[in-house]
């Protein structure tokens, strides 16, 4: 009985400790996951992400035709300083600065972590090499194209301005990075 006890708080002090770890991350941005996401082995993921509109999703803030877009809307501000078109082109805008890194550049838009998770505690090679370590400190992973696209939908939707519909199959092909199986 005492070992089941002892079973019983290990988990519970391991699931609280998982917890309050992943809500103390950290946004590390991307050139910390660059270092390791930039090779053959593992799928260029980083050459993935620099040919996307995610990589640019910050830098069409800050055209002509985005604050056009803004003041059409009623914004106030230019459409690179607006909440309602910050919360979907970068992330770390309104946090909380000790939620961002140092190193971490709001501005190189749509990255890893939007999708993926503040990194701070994943984003070492001791627990990237074991996918549960991952997830228990915080990276987020999807189970199936389902999941993926109720993630993705949360900003490609009617509430743009830019929207055009969603074809999930089409636009998941153009930023899909799977590790190739060894």
């Amino acid at each position: 009985m005492k070992i089941l006890r002892m079973l019983i708080v290990m988990l519970v002090c391991s699931v609280l400790f998982n917890v309050i770890g992943q809500a103390e991350n950290k946004y590390v941005g991307v050139k910390a996951c660059a270092m390791c996401h930039k090779t053959e082995k593992q799928g260029n993921q980083l050459a993935i992400w620099q040919k996307s509109k995610h990589a640019e999703a910050y830098k069409s803030l800050t055209t002509v035709k985005a604050d056009s877009i803004a003041k059409a809307r009623g914004l106030t501000k230019s459409a690179s300083e607006s909440p309602e078109c910050l919360k979907c082109h970068v992330i770390g805008y309104d946090g909380s600065a000790d939620l961002l890194d140092k190193n971490y550049d709001y501005k190189d838009g749509v990255q890893c972590e939007t999708c993926h998770g503040a990194g701070s505690g994943y984003k070492t090679l001791a627990i990237m090499k074991d996918k549960a370590k991952s997830v228990a400190a915080g990276l987020q992973l999807y189970k199936d194209d389902a999941e993926i696209e109720k993630f993705c939908v949360t900003c490609h939707n009617d509430k743009s301005p830019m929207y055009k519909g969603f074809k999930i199959k089409e636009m998941w092909g153009k930023i899909k990075h799977p590790k190739p199986k060894t």
